[in-house]
């Protein structure tokens, strides 16, 4: 009965993780194709170059040089890639909504970002437009934002377009031109952040009259994704426009998104071998268990079928003997697991701690296994 309601509770365990796995790779992460996707970084020291726009001139020779790449759809550029876990945070001042007192606004993550970064990443533009490498090298005090941060204010992300905000009250306000979709910066088990997109160079950011970025992302979008050629090939097309300019953080963004989720896999494997283990005790308790007591009782079942009892009597004896173990096991389960499953209700995603179908198909398997192993001695 104990290593029954012992895997009953694990296998309701692994059952709700898996449910809650499949709910995560169902939901939108903020990009599409991942598998597709090549990302590296790059670093511009001011030691290397340290004119603002001669940086920029050469992230954009860098993109130009990656498009070229046999096989490459589209190149863009990013401080951050979704769930990297490389973005920064700062307060959002929103000039409709003056922020009174000497609090700070809600802190937002931010990005820079260039041409080419949500097309690329597959996040589409719902209102207005992207950030021009013409907004970059004229340092225009324009932003871009997400759908849920329009909403916040808006309510209708159109009408997010034209309004203004800034990250400090000293600095300049600066025009929302686009809004994008959402996406799940902190992972596919988190909800979709609330994200600013300012340009690479910005005029009067913070304490810096011209700021420039100076460690980006690429995201190269490529039918060659993981062909041993590719790699090679974006080094050199780097290298042709800076040969002191290494590749960093090599990634795909299928990896990317994996690594958030090395939690929920970690958690889910390890319960699964947990819940096969004790399956397998409690298969192999309730056989042994009837088949110790089918062996202790020979002598009555001799007398019993002399008196006229059938085969199938004596069977069902047994069987009933196996499936009430099986039942009160199951029975201790369930209340065990009702209270687990509730304190563990933030690994889950998209299921409820007392999901019916998960219940009701752990009991039906443990009960037909529990009755196999029942039905074989009892046959015997």
């Amino acid at each position: 009965v104990s290593e029954i309601a012992l895997a009953f509770v694990l296998l309701i365990v692994s059952g709700l993780m898996v449910r809650s796995f499949i709910a995560l790779r169902q939901v939108d992460p903020g990009f599409v194709r991942p598998k597709e996707v090549q990302t590296f970084r790059v670093s511009i020291p001011e030691a290397l170059i340290k004119d603002p726009q001669q940086v920029v001139l050469t992230y954009e020779q860098i993109t130009h040089r990656l498009e070229q790449v046999p096989g490459v759809v589209s190149v863009g550029i990013s401080s951050s890639v979704t769930m990297d876990r490389q973005s920064g945070k700062t307060p959002v001042f929103v000039e409709e909504f003056p922020h009174t007192g000497r609090s700070m606004p809600p802190l937002r993550v931010y990005k820079r970002v260039g041409p080419g970064y949500f097309e690329t990443m597959g996040n589409r533009v719902l209102a207005g437009r992207a950030i021009a490498w013409t907004d970059i090298y004229q340092a225009r005090p324009v932003v871009v934002i997400t759908e849920n941060l329009a909403r916040e204010y808006w309510k209708d992300p159109a009408v997010a377009v034209g309004k203004r905000i800034t990250q400090s009250r000293e600095d300049p306000w600066r025009e929302i031109i686009g809004v994008v979709g959402n996406a799940r910066d902190d992972g596919l088990a988190h909800a979709a952040t609330a994200i600013v997109y300012w340009p690479l160079l910005l005029k009067e950011w913070w304490t810096q009259p011209l700021d420039i970025e100076r460690t980006i992302a690429y995201v190269v979008r490529s039918t060659r994704v993981g062909s041993p050629g590719l790699l090679r090939e974006l080094q050199q097309a780097v290298w042709s426009v800076n040969q002191n300019l290494p590749l960093a953080s090599v990634r795909t963004l299928d990896e990317i998104q994996a690594e958030s989720m090395t939690q929920t896999s970690f958690a889910l494997v390890m319960l699964a071998i947990a819940a096969t283990v004790a399956l397998l005790l409690g298969s192999v308790g309730i056989y042994g268990v009837i088949a110790h007591v089918a062996a202790q009782r020979t002598r009555e079942i001799g007398i019993r079928m002399a008196l006229g009892a059938q085969t199938g009597d004596v069977r069902q004896l047994f069987l009933r003997h196996g499936l009430l173990l099986t039942g009160v096991g199951i029975a201790l389960g369930t209340g065990v697991a009702v209270a687990i499953t509730r304190v563990m209700s933030a690994l889950l995603f998209g299921v409820s701690p007392m999901d019916p179908v998960t219940y009701v198909a752990v009991a039906a398997s443990l009960g037909s296994i529990a009755l196999l192993a029942t039905y074989l001695p009892a046959r015997r």
